[in-house]
Order: C-alpha cells, then sequence, then structure tokens
C-alpha cells in the first residue's frame, strides 16, 4: 500500500525527490525490458523441453523394459559377475553459464564406449539393457539441464515482476505522493507569506497616512 514518505517539506527535499522519481522510472523501464527478454526466452525453450520431457519418458520406458528382460533371462549370480565389468557408459561435466543474468549449469554428456562382456552366463538382452541406459543417461542429462534453466528463468522472472510491482504500485506513487504534499505545503507557505506581506505593507501605509494627518 503506498504511502506519503516522512520527510521535511522543502525546497532540497523536493529537488532531491524528483531525481530519485526519474531514476525509479529508469529502472521500471530496465526491468520491464528485461523480463520481457525473459519472458521471450523462456518461450522459446519451452517447447523443446516439451518435446525432450516426451523423448525422456520414451528412453526411460525403453531402458526398464530391457532392464525388466534382462533380470528375467539372467539369474543373480550372473548379473553380479557381469555388472562388476561394466565400465562407465556416459561422461558428464558441468560448467556454469550466465544468460541475462541468471545463472545455471550447462551440462555436456558424452558417450563412451561400452567395454566388452565375457559371454558365460549372459544374454543379448544384458547389451541391450546396457546401451538403453546409456541412452537414458544421455537424454536425461539434456533434459535436465533445460529444466534447471527453465526454472530458474521463471523465478527470475517472478522476482523481477514483483519488482516492477513494487515500483510501479508502491515506490514511485509514494515519492509523487510525497512530491505533490511537499509542492502543495511550500505554495501554501508561499501565499501564507505574500499574504502576511500584504498586510504588513497595509499597516505601514495606514501608519503613513495616519501620520502624514495629523
Amino acid at each position: 500500500m503506498r504511502h506519503k514518505l516522512n520527510l521535511p517539506p522543502t525546497k532540497s527535499t523536493l529537488i532531491r525527490l524528483k531525481k530519485q522519481v526519474a531514476f525509479l522510472y529508469k529502472g521500471q523501464e530496465l526491468l520491464e525490458h528485461k523480463g520481457e527478454l525473459l519472458s521471450r526466452l523462456i518461450h522459446e525453450n519451452l517447447r523443446h523441453y516439451k518435446e525432450l520431457r516426451q523423448k525422456m519418458f520414451e528412453k526411460v520406458h525403453d531402458a526398464y523394459y530391457w532392464l525388466g528382460i534382462m533380470q528375467m533371462r539372467m539369474d543373480n549370480y550372473a548379473l553380479d559377475c557381469a555388472i562388476e565389468e561394466v565400465a562407465t557408459a556416459v561422461e558428464i561435466s558441468l560448467l556454469p553459464r550466465i544468460h541475462l543474468g541468471v545463472e545455471y549449469p550447462a551440462v555436456t554428456a558424452s558417450r563412451q564406449a561400452l567395454n566388452p562382456i565375457g559371454l558365460l552366463g549372459t544374454d543379448t538382452s544384458f547389451d541391450e539393457t546396457r546401451e538403453s541406459m546409456q541412452d537414458m543417461a544421455l537424454m536425461l542429462a539434456e533434459f535436465g539441464q533445460y529444466e534447471v534453466m527453465l526454472s530458474r528463468l521463471i523465478d527470475e522472472h517472478r522476482k523481477i515482476q514483483k519488482r516492477v510491482n513494487a515500483l510501479k504500485y508502491n515506490i514511485i506513487p509514494s515519492h509523487e505522493e510525497t512530491i505533490k504534499f511537499i509542492h502543495d505545503t511550500m505554495e501554501e507557505s508561499d501565499r501564507e507569506s505574500i499574504f502576511q506581506i500584504k498586510m504588513l505593507r497595509a499597516k505601514i501605509e495606514e501608519a503613513e497616512s495616519q501620520a502624514h494627518g495629523s
């Protein structure tokens, strides 16, 4: 809720407040411009994010489909032996990235060559599972980057909108209301001063007239 600032109604205060209001309007303009850019960036990436999410669900479904088949075809002992020989299938690196003042991790995921596993006790579903899990990990890495990015962009957009609303509906109106109050107070003070001067001048003229008459 806007309110008048508790400041002395002086000329120096009035000049300072007018400069502050000009600065606040400029800040509001810059924030609104940044909000528009963020909104555009969010919408540009939202469609790709939805497409990635659909592909991610498909990769997860495929990976768990082959995982279920592998578990049915291979006994626990064969699985434990095979898993011990499995090397890292995906290499992931994170780097900070900043866009419009918003920082989020840039994810780089690369596919690693699947090391061969001994044939004893294994099934073809084991290789299918490894490949599908690798595909799923790559997709999750890309999807995770877009999800974090969009989340932070949306959060920053909301913060900017709150600041714009605070400036537009509270801070700037409070300053302008205070400027109007100080301006009206100074005008009233000037009118009172002029009235007092006129009264004093009238008394002096009356006194002079009486002195000349006597």
